[in-house]
């Protein structure tokens, strides 16, 4: 069986005995499951925003409002299931509207703060 996981395709073998579950649901038989689109996370930055790509919660805020910062530099890190997403700055400039504060939680989506020319 080929399934999608992440937008990479990976190829499952499954022991014999579940045959008989396949051959039931058509799937063994060639037929081709219903694909659902893949829900994607919404972009990152967008024009001088930068915004979570998810849900989590902020654990180091490596800017202050007024920073300098290139495109590539460490802004905020974020926690989200155990694991740190560092969020860079997607463009040179200087950090405005920084509203991001370490333990904060902040949805997916939500605005960190804004990188102006």
């Amino acid at each position: 069986i080929v399934v999608e996981v992440g937008g990479k395709r990976l190829e499952v073998s499954l022991p014999s005995s579940l045959g008989m579950t396949l051959a039931r649901t058509g799937l063994a038989a060639g037929a081709k499951p219903k694909r659902r689109a893949a829900k994607k996370s919404g972009p990152t930055a967008s024009g001088d925003t930068l915004a979570s790509p998810m849900q989590g919660t902020i654990v180091k805020i490596a800017v202050e409002e007024g920073q300098e910062v290139k495109e590539g530099d460490l802004v905020v890190v974020l926690e989200a299931m155990k694991m740190e997403q560092p969020l860079n700055a997607h463009k040179s400039g200087t950090v405005q509207g920084l509203s991001a504060a370490v333990g904060a939680s902040v949805t997916s989506g939500a605005a960190i703060c804004e990188i102006k020319d």
